[in-house]
């Protein structure tokens, strides 16, 4: 593989592992790296391009969930010999992490992560809201949007944080934007700089970390056990990294809680080291047994954590809102932050949220899908289990919006995902979540949306076939 035709350039808007993504991708495309053909490692081809190994990597896991590459353990990894037939173009960020795209007149696969029940959603009582905002409307409200978010929806936050996650701020600490990736581009922006090091979970939300490598991170993998992620071989790994980004409530993927030693712990690292926490609460909403966890921000008298949640998976993603507490010390570094990133979110889809909440609709609407939810991860339970037996283990943990079915050890969990994919069922391959080369098999199921015991059975039923 030549250097000069992987010649990758450093002032395009492309970031350079998505360039070496589409170099790679050409190669096989045009029979340059024909199938069979080990390609050179993570270590070697990062130094002979000059970039870190953490660019190489994730070229090489976008190549790998796709099945354009084969992984062979000690042997190395090979480009597929049963590459994908039809090859197309290059896909877009939405499809790198093993989602199927989806026409607008196509439902969603009923296995497809980070989804709410669309089914269950009160479509009628917030089309009355939305309508009663639209006849109100002030031409005020016609201006651009505050940058930093509708005044109304961020006090309506304070209170629910307040209550629901044991949150104390004010709403100049609270930050709203289209998505968990916007924020995470905030927080770069705002706090950190490129080729700053940080820890990411591993395995880890594979969205993110494409969003902070995109932004220059060099990101450090510390493994997660029962516990969590372990404090202590990050210490042992980077102990003077600028930021670490968790999942303490539900580990995504592997949905384990933190425990409040190890929250405790990474609390003193940060401390001492100076260094920035972001708390991903993705799903905390949904949790089916024992007293609810408290958010790590809540434990938080040092102000080093950046406490970040969304609305798409409580509500519906085409909201697109999300929502960030900084610190109070942060609270002008943040502003005039945003003041760079151009106007904020639609003021209409603020407000209307902003009457959800209030009125005490969102309340009602966590209660009863937290019923709902607990159902149906019964009922896909107890299908998996049937018509797959001993061929998978389930993690159930106490919370979440997807299961984690472990397959064994060098089960291909990359085809078989891609599989589900064509066929219309959707899932990931936990393997693509992680950013060393140490990984493990399984898939990841949301049954949020798999309707009842019929349904569950019938999907896994299809899901079974395929592994045969």
């Amino acid at each position: 593989m030549s250097n000069t035709r992987l010649r990758l350039g450093r002032t395009q808007s492309v970031p350079i592992y998505r360039q070496l993504y589409q170099r790679l991708r050409e190669a096989m495309t045009d029979g340059r790296l024909p199938p069979g053909k080990r390609v050179p490692s993570v270590r070697s081809l990062a130094s002979e391009l000059n970039l870190s190994r953490g660019t190489v990597e994730l070229a090489y896991q976008l190549l790998v969930s796709e099945g354009y590459l084969l992984p062979r353990g000690p042997a190395g990894t090979i480009v597929s010999p049963h590459l994908p037939d039809a090859m197309g173009p290059a896909p877009t960020p939405d499809t790198m992490a093993g989602q199927a795209p989806e026409s607008d007149l196509e439902p969603p696969q009923p296995f497809q992560l980070g989804l709410p029940a669309l089914d269950a959603f009160p479509h009628k009582l917030w089309a009355r809201l939305s309508q009663r905002r639209l006849r109100a409307q002030t031409s005020a409200e016609l201006n651009y949007p505050p940058p930093t978010g509708h005044p109304a929806l961020k006090r309506a936050l304070v209170s629910y944080l307040g209550v629901s996650r044991g949150i104390a701020c004010q709403p100049e600490q609270i930050f709203i934007t289209d998505s968990y990736r916007d924020t995470l581009g905030l927080i770069c922006r705002a706090l950190l700089t490129p080729g700053d090091r940080g820890w990411f979970e591993e395995p880890g939300y594979v969205m993110a970390r494409e969003r902070l490598l995109g932004e220059g991170m060099h990101l450090t993998p510390v493994s997660v056990d029962g516990e969590g992620v372990n404090v202590e071989a990050g210490y042992s790994r980077d102990a003077q990294a600028r930021f670490a980004v968790v999942t303490p409530t539900h580990q995504s993927p592997t949905g384990v809680t933190m425990t409040l030693a190890r929250r405790q712990a990474l609390l003193a690292w940060a401390k001492r080291e100076a260094a920035w926490i972001i708390e991903d609460d993705y799903d905390s909403e949904y949790r089916y047994r024992g007293q609810p966890v408290p958010a790590l921000k809540s434990l938080d008298g040092d102000e080093r954590v950046l406490y970040t949640g969304t609305f798409s998976k409580v509500l519906f993603p085409a909201i697109k809102l999300a929502y960030l507490v900084v610190p109070r010390t942060q609270i002008a570094t943040f502003q005039r932050a945003t003041r760079g990133l151009g106007h904020g979110s639609p003021t209409l889809n603020q407000a209307v949220a902003t009457d959800f909440i209030e009125e005490g609709h969102f309340a009602r609407h966590l209660k009863r899908m937290r019923a709902l939810y607990q159902m149906r991860r019964e009922h896909l339970r107890q299908a998996l289990e049937h018509h797959l037996g001993d061929r998978i283990h389930i993690d159930l943990q106490a919370g979440g919006m997807h299961l984690l079915a472990r397959l064994p050890d060098g089960a291909d969990d990359v085809t078989l995902a891609r599989q589900a994919a064509s066929a219309g069922l959707g899932g990931h391959a936990l393997s693509a979540w992680y950013l060393s080369a140490a990984r493990q098999s399984g898939l990841l199921l949301s049954f949020t949306n798999v309707t009842d015991a019929a349904h569950a059975d019938a999907l896994a039923a299809r899901l079974a076939e395929l592994m045969t």
